[in-house]
């Protein structure tokens, strides 16, 4: 589990994450909390967080505790 980038823990969140920026790419990292790439994956993406903040912000979704993009966005690997 990643906890130096925020998590969005419901679809209005996310949604509200997209629709919000105008200047900045959203990056969002659709997985699982557990799953060992995805804590690498967090790693890497925490490690760039900073580099990138004027051009992009990135969140974490967890797809087993927000599954309303699973169906729609095909997210049925642990890591995405």
């Amino acid at each position: 589990m990643s906890y130096f980038l925020p998590h969005l823990t419901n679809g209005w969140q996310v949604d509200m994450a997209i629709l919000s920026e105008e200047d900045r790419v959203v990056i969002i990292r659709f997985g699982t909390d557990w799953d060992d790439q995805c804590m690498v994956m967090d790693e890497t993406l925490s490690n760039v967080a900073d580099l990138v903040k004027n051009f992009a912000v990135i969140y974490v979704v967890d797809i087993s505790k927000v599954p309303d993009f699973n169906s729609m966005y095909e997210l049925y690997d642990p890591c995405t």
